[in-house]
């Protein structure tokens, strides 16, 4: 029994009754967001009749379970030929750089071929940070002079995926607090800037959030989603502590699937969601 059902189960088996208010109040602590918890907490008091520890985890694990859409699986490639234009977002420290880096391994283990584009120019650290794991993975880069324009860096980068027949491009933007509306403006202007020469693209923005911080992942989600439509959440730090309540939350209340999850600082600890591994395992 992985981290939060354990820590549920141990809550509740002690006890002759359900403290249903005391039992809420954990569900909500556990970022699975009021509409989820309440539901656990009502299915349970409908069944009538004495509740106990096991019957409170498999309700949550169904509850858990049917938020989520049918498991989805790698992303696929445009039939048109063009590269797959995969956009990484986030604010800085949720392990944005690395899970673009990951991202990109796990379609070059998969025999696709792939490009990163360095276009978080502020941070001279994250552009150095992606050569390293370009020069690990095997994976090119393109990258531009510090403080470049980071549309344009994708631009070029999007050129030479074109012009080489590359599959996937994923571009590393520059971590920003979804507070700040002018990098928010810049995320808009680097979509458009890629529109240029492939209307469809980018294909994916893909969000990354930290399991841990709970709440905040999810306000970094909304707001987020304002400024550039998100298909999907990349989700790091989910190492089996518990933690990732925040997961359900996003979903059940943006409708924005997690796609992916990082379970560690390895390139191979990070893979596509899967419901059932994500309430068996990593919950």
């Amino acid at each position: 029994m992985a981290g939060f059902f354990k820590n549920l189960y141990n809550k509740v088996s002690n006890r002759a009754d359900v403290d249903w208010d005391e039992l809420e109040a954990e569900l909500i602590a556990a970022d699975l967001g009021v509409r989820t918890s309440l539901e656990i907490v009502e299915s349970l008091r409908g069944l009538g009749r004495k509740v106990s520890a096991d019957d409170v985890v498999q309700a949550a694990r169904d509850h858990i379970s049917r938020v989520f859409p049918d498991d989805r699986h790698a992303l696929n490639l445009p039939e048109d030929g063009n590269p797959l234009v995969i956009l990484v977002v986030g604010v800085n420290g949720t392990g944005k750089t690395t899970s673009a880096a990951k991202l990109g391994n796990l379609f070059s283990t998969q025999g696709v071929s792939v490009l990163l584009a360095a276009a978080d120019t502020f941070r001279a650290a994250a552009v150095e940070q992606l050569e390293r794991w370009s020069e690990r993975l095997d994976i090119p880069l393109v990258k531009g002079s510090p403080n470049a324009d980071p549309a344009s860096v994708c631009y070029t980068a999007h050129q030479k995926a074109l012009n080489e027949g590359t599959q996937v491009l994923i571009c590393d933007t520059a971590g920003r607090l979804h507070t700040s509306h002018n990098l928010m403006e810049e995320l808009g202007k680097i979509r458009r800037i890629l529109g240029k020469q492939d209307e469809s693209a980018p294909h994916h923005t893909l969000l990354v959030v930290d399991a841990t911080t709970g709440s905040n992942a999810l306000n970094q989600a909304r707001e987020f989603n304002k400024a550039v439509p998100l298909d999907g959440v990349i989700v790091t730090k989910l190492d089996g502590s518990g933690k990732g309540g925040v997961t359900v939350a996003i979903q059940q209340e943006l409708e924005i699937p997690p796609l992916f999850i990082g379970t560690g600082e390895e390139p191979e600890q990070f893979d596509v969601f899967s419901r059932r591994e994500f309430v068996e395992q990593v919950l």
